[in-house]
């Protein structure tokens, strides 16, 4: 049973919703969750998940809801996942600490893209979702908001590494998010009647002494100036200790990050800056587009003219090429799980095996003296074996594997000396990609 992946949208945001709350010990578990299941069948709008995982994945249903828990069950503690076969993506968990440990419930949901929730009755659905479960559930902090947004407030979540200050609940509210439920201590901290005074779009008092507070009626517009005064002043009501004019200055700056920036990259590496971006968080993604759209790769160094090439100066030129046909399938069999492309020695293989490399940062990670060895002679055999085969390239074999050319053209490049600068640093893959050589070679080969 395939799930969707959350990163099969490329570039998108998503909802992020995190939940950390308390259930009655003396109650049946069956018991004690159903009000957390009655609550995500009824609100989950479009939503819902249809997945199940345990100790393997089921169609969700209750009883393979029960099954889960029950098979993940490890002395004091059992978890599951809960997800989408169908767009909107889904990454849902659910955590339970039981006896005779203090029972616990933590929820950690993620739906993407975020702009699922552009409808105001859909965001209200799951408001009441929220409020449900905190009405039923003594929540100590609970809050919805767009994952890259939050990423860049770099306020603390019970998901994250915590400071010591918030290990047992947080002591002061760090970040107003779209929604947010304050439990009893929080709402103590900063005094229940200040809370209550809130300016927001829906404020409430829950039964338990909790306060949900939602500041906008969508989520999708967070990032708008209206959506960033309405959140800048529920903040500073809520921290009489913060300026707004320089809270509402840092959610602008954080709205601007956000703000979509069109691709425009050089059309030689293009392909390769696409992927890298689509590797990049998604709170960095906007920045990472500009910087690459003012980016211009320096031109290959690594040719000469036809007439300047250095002459065959083996013995066996055949067995020479035999040779760098070897060398090429050392890459081969070093990538072709990852990239299963490099089969092919087309193009688009290349700007895989660059991508590759650059998500493993291979010139940092492995050692100069078997980078230099091994890595470099199978890169250049490999990039020169494209060249023959896609552009109708010919070798001309060198004793010094550096010396070997590729006559295309009017030009003959050098696959090992440019495997060798592209192997120098993470920046040089980008900088003496194998991507753009081709591009080039294309364009000189007549």
């Amino acid at each position: 049973m395939k799930v969707l992946d959350l990163h099969g949208v490329k570039g998108e945001d998503s909802l992020q919703f995190e939940f950390k709350g308390t259930f009655d010990s003396r109650v049946a578990l069956e018991r004690a969750l159903e009000h957390f299941l009655q609550a995500l069948e009824k609100f989950a709008d479009g939503w819902m998940p249809d997945v199940v995982n345990g100790k393997r994945r089921r169609k969700y249903s209750r009883t393979s809801f029960w099954k889960a828990l029950e098979e993940r069950r490890d002395g004091d503690s059992t978890a599951l996942g809960l997800y989408r076969t169908e767009w909107p993506a889904l990454d849902m968990f659910l955590w339970l600490w039981l006896p005779p440990r203090p029972c616990e419930l933590d929820i950690a949901i993620n739906v993407k893209p975020l702009s699922f929730f552009k409808e105001e009755e859909r965001c209200h659905q799951f408001v009441e979702m929220v409020r449900h479960w905190a009405s039923h559930y003594l929540v100590s902090h609970a809050s919805a908001h767009g994952l890259a947004d939050d990423q860049l407030s770099g306020a603390p979540r019970f998901g994250r590494d915590m400071q010591t200050s918030i290990r047992d609940g947080f002591d002061k509210i760090y970040e107003v998010s779209w929604l947010n439920v304050f439990g009893p201590k929080l709402v103590e901290v900063v005094g229940r009647e200040r809370m209550l005074s809130t300016p927001a779009h829906r404020l409430e008092e829950l039964p338990n002494g909790s306060v949900l507070l939602v500041t906008w009626p969508t989520i999708v517009d967070l990032a708008s100036d209206e959506a960033r005064q309405a959140q800048a002043r529920a903040h500073v009501h809520l921290r009489p200790d913060l300026d707004y004019a320089t809270v509402l200055r840092t959610l602008r700056e954080r709205s601007a990050a956000l703000a979509p920036v069109q691709p425009r990259f050089h059309p030689d590496v293009a392909p390769l800056l696409s992927r890298v971006v689509d590797g990049v968080a998604i709170h960095e993604r906007q920045r990472k587009i500009a910087g690459f759209n003012a980016y211009q790769p320096p031109e290959p160094s690594e040719w000469r003219p036809a007439d300047a090439a250095l002459p065959p100066d083996v013995d066996d030129p055949e067995a020479a090429r035999e040779h760098y046909s070897d060398l090429a399938e050392h890459l081969v069999a070093l990538m072709h799980t990852k990239v299963p492309s490099v089969f092919e020695a087309t193009p688009e293989s290349l700007t895989d095996v660059d991508h590759q490399f650059w998500h493993e940062e291979f010139p940092r990670v492995f050692e100069r003296r078997n980078i230099d060895a091994h890595a470099v002679p199978a890169i250049g055999a490999y990039l020169g074996e494209v060249l023959v085969r896609r552009l109708g390239g010919q070798w001309i074999p060198r004793r010094k594997l550096e010396e070997a050319q590729v006559l295309v053209g009017r030009r003959v490049w050098l696959p090992f000396v440019r495997a060798h600068h592209y192997m120098r640093s993470c920046q040089s893959l980008l900088d003496c990609s194998l991507t753009q050589l081709y591009r080039v070679a294309e364009r000189h080969r007549s």
